[in-house]
């Protein structure tokens, strides 16, 4: 009788650092993994921070895994069982989808895997600074596990508490977990080993956010960009990518407002923004982005 290979959902909200938590267990973990990625846009950006590493990746786009990508995530979990009979498998979900529909597919629909339990990241400075919740992310904390409340560094000590009661008061018995960057223990991660009650979700899922993307071979100025940055709307949720500038190229991480780089190796500039009422704004943030750009790259050049 084959072994059912257990299956790790990741979810949280845009941005709250659910493919940080990725990269911290690849560092951390000494076993054959697989990973299956559903990202919100056009530009697959967090396949290709995990690139590279000693992993099957798999890519879900152009849609929601736990809507219309269910018939695609079913296929790519099979497929990864018969090429490379992985030890453990993650799925990392977009911030906008609703892990009960997921947990319900694989326990209906997945007889190879078995859930090992829902992990969901939340984003301490995000929810201090926009507390009404919506359904979404309601049902992400609903459905965890495992909680890790993200970005406790952000926050004032004497917020934690309220932050704990808000999460307690939607999910009473998930172990509830600090964090700064996703780091945290990977025994606590893998081998929850969960047995869910399951019934047929109520999937009423209807995307609020919207995205676009830019690319471009171009080096960018860094002063400009940071101004840039600064000039965005609220409109703007979120935004992540590759920023080529003179003095190397950088991982580019914007939610709510706070935004950090980090060196990372890839040549050009990819970048996908993700909010609301996005139309409406679209052209002005694409030339103002253009503005930004002070050069063709060495290669273009030559």
């Amino acid at each position: 009788m084959e072994m059912r290979t257990p299956i790790t959902v990741i979810s949280g909200p845009l941005g709250s650092g659910k493919t940080t938590l990725l990269r911290h267990v690849l560092n951390c973990v000494n076993r054959k993994l697989a990973i299956i990625m559903n990202e919100f846009g056009e530009i697959a950006i967090d396949s290709k921070i995990i690139e590279g590493k000693n992993i099957r990746l798999a890519e879900l786009g152009g849609g929601c895994v736990c809507c219309s990508l269910i018939g695609e995530f079913e296929a790519a979990v099979n497929e990864i069982i018969d090429t490379v009979q992985p030890e453990n498998i993650l799925l990392e979900t977009t911030g906008v989808a609703e892990p009960g529909a997921l947990v319900f597919d694989i326990e209906r629909n997945l007889p190879r895997v078995r859930l090992d339990g829902v992990i969901s990241v939340m984003d301490a400075d995000g929810l201090l600074r926009f507390p009404s919740l919506g359904q979404t992310t309601r049902l992400q904390i609903e459905a965890a596990d495992l909680l890790l409340l993200n970005k406790v560094d952000l926050v004032a000590t004497g917020d934690l508490h309220f932050l704990e009661e808000k999460l307690r008061s939607i999910n009473e018995t998930a172990p509830l977990v600090h964090t700064r960057r996703c780091e945290v223990d990977v025994d606590l991660l893998l081998g929850l080993a969960q047995q869910k009650a399951i019934s047929p979700p109520r999937h009423t899922h209807q995307l609020e956010f919207e995205s676009f993307s830019y690319v471009s071979p171009g080096i960018f100025d860094r002063e400009r960009f940071g101004k840039f940055v600064y000039g965005l709307g609220q409109e703007v949720y979120r935004a992540k990518g590759f920023v080529q500038f003179s003095d190397g190229n950088q991982l580019f991480n914007f939610v709510n407002g706070r935004w950090d780089f980090e060196p990372f190796d890839h040549h050009g500039t990819e970048l996908v923004f993700i909010g609301k009422q996005l139309g409406n704004v679209k052209e002005t943030i694409l030339g103002r982005l253009k503005a930004c750009e002070c050069a063709l790259s060495p290669e273009l050049k030559s």
